[in-house]
């Protein structure tokens, strides 16, 4: 099993109940937590309230189906550039519409942008506006397929340890 560094934040079993009716539904009533918890609406409020305080729960988003609004599956740009020259490219990167997310990462590769396209001819438009970045050393893509798992979760790890 996988265990949180030293200075985690531990969850017991109420806050796994009420992150994970959040994370199924953002919208879900204190009082259908509280029925599921077999607590009170308010004792749940002050649940989230202390999540948030603590920084586990930074925020409540919607998910956007982006097929149906009609983009493609993502494809994610991996992007080796000049260290020196880092802040220029991202951004760069920052300022392009279709760049969902960007993360800084470790290996042959210093980042990684997943980007949201109608069609592949914007990723064709992207990798040549890319190249043309003197910061900008190497790019490879990958075309997501097919979606396997993408399920919000929270791993079992974080429940606090009782002796």
């Amino acid at each position: 099993m996988i265990v949180p560094g030293e200075n985690a934040a531990f969850l017991d079993k109420i806050d796994h109940i009420v992150l994970k009716a959040l994370l199924e539904d953002g919208r879900a009533s204190y009082s259908a937590i509280a029925k599921e918890a077999g607590l009170t609406d308010v004792a749940i409020k002050k649940r989230v309230d202390s999540l948030k305080r603590k920084g586990i729960l930074s925020g409540i988003v919607a998910s956007i189906n982006y097929e149906v609004l009609g983009f493609r599956n993502p494809l994610y740009v991996q992007i080796r550039s000049d260290i020196s020259q880092k802040k220029d490219l991202l951004k760069k990167l920052k300022s392009i519409d279709y760049v969902a997310e960007i993360y800084e990462v470790l290996g042959e590769y210093n980042f990684l942008a997943k980007l949201i396209l109608p069609d592949v001819g914007y990723a064709n438009q992207f990798i040549k506006e890319m190249e043309t970045l003197p910061a900008v050393k190497d790019i490879k893509t990958m075309v997501v397929v097919n979606n396997i798992k993408n399920s919000p979760t929270i791993p079992m790890s974080t429940f606090q340890k009782r002796l």
